[in-house]
């Protein structure tokens, strides 16, 4: 018995080593593989990280040609890591909620990580936003600037079925354009996926305040109107005669005081004579002279004020409050699995899931 001690205690050592060497471990081994990455066409520069393949700096001229930081975030990489906002990140596999945190697909049913009371949120604990994504592609400067972020989801991943592989990829096109083209591929199995990219932007710049004096135009004229814990009912209402109604240009604050906290919402946006990239919604700051068209092929766009941020320290010490940026997540409806009615969200293998955004920034003087 005595010299079994040794040798068990030493596979016990081999085991640990081992799980450390595949997984990276919880601690240094990882921030060692985080790393900034620029994009800069001339005229505006983003920065980005490969944690969360998540955007941490858009730098944009204003009217007076001061550079501003329009993004919130953080000074440090490593601060995204026990980051709760979701500032900056591409949320998946399914972002957005999903009730109860589970569903049923092709007879089988599937019970997922539950991280927001019973339901799932953004993939779970540990959802895309919170893995390192592999660099495959990066072009820092000249013509037509890019990035391309990938990452391997296993089968199982969160709860979800089947393994499944994503690409992401940020690309300056223009003088003021940001596009954003999101890839997944499922394995062998059915699997639901919507991805979402989470920045929160802020025109006058991330640290002038609150986005309350922006103006806003989103071309949706319907909702899905959502339950106390932001599930979806499974209706889809009209916003004429809401404080959802922003289908002409609006005042932020104007509207906003006829609501609870904030707008946490997803907009059915409308089709425009059949084109498959519609606007989705245009932000104007007055004060900077910036304004930002969004482009996408999704049939959903998320509409959230940043209700819930509180104390939060972001670049240069700047102290985030409630409102400090608006998200614009294009995406397929929340908790599409449970609804039927909505547009599915289910990718089969052989088919490809495909997601594109365009930020149109212009500047007027």
């Amino acid at each position: 018995m005595m010299q079994k001690t040794p040798s068990a205690f030493y596979c016990l050592i081999l085991i640990i080593v081992t799980f450390v060497c595949l997984f990276g471990g919880v601690g240094a081994s990882k921030h060692e593989h985080l790393k900034i990455y620029e994009l800069n066409n001339g005229h505006f520069s983003i920065k980005c990280t490969n944690w969360g393949a998540t955007i941490i700096s858009v730098l944009l001229p204003d009217k007076n040609g001061e550079i501003a930081d329009v993004v919130l975030g953080y000074d440090s990489v490593k601060t995204y890591k026990n980051d709760s906002t979701y500032f900056g990140s591409v949320v998946g596999r399914v972002a957005n909620r999903i009730g109860g945190a589970q569903f049923t697909l092709n007879g089988s049913h599937y019970k997922l990580d539950a991280n927001e009371k019973q339901n799932m949120l953004h993939g779970g604990h540990r959802g895309f936003s919170d893995v390192i994504w592999k660099v495959i592609k990066h072009k820092k400067e000249g013509q037509s600037p890019h990035i391309t972020f990938l990452y391997n989801s296993f089968d199982g991943e969160e709860g979800f079925p089947g393994d499944v592989k994503v690409m992401v990829t940020y690309s300056l096109v223009g003088k003021y354009g940001l596009r954003v083209k999101m890839v997944a591929k499922p394995g062998n199995k059915a699997t639901p996926v919507n991805l979402a990219q989470h920045s929160y932007w802020n025109l006058g710049g991330h640290n002038s305040g609150s986005i309350l004096s922006e103006k806003i135009q989103i071309f949706g004229s319907h909702i899905t109107p959502t339950n106390d814990q932001l599930i979806p009912t499974g209706k889809i209402v009209s916003v004429k005669g809401t404080p959802y109604d922003l289908l002409k240009p609006s005042v932020i604050k104007r509207k906003i005081k006829d609501l609870p906290s904030g707008y946490d919402i997803n907009y059915v946006l409308d089709a425009q004579n059949g084109n498959k990239m519609k606007v989705a919604a245009i932000v104007w700051d007055s004060k900077s002279g910036r304004s930002m068209k969004l482009m996408t092929d999704q049939p959903g766009l998320q509409f959230y004020t940043g209700n819930y941020v509180k104390d939060v320290k972001g670049k240069g010490g700047y102290v985030y409050e409630a409102h400090a940026g608006l998200c614009l997540e294009t995406q397929g409806f929340p908790d599409s699995v449970n609804h039927p009615n909505f547009p599915s969200q289910i990718v089969n293998p052989g088919q490809t899931y495909k997601h594109h955004m365009l930020f149109a920034f212009s500047i007027h003087h």
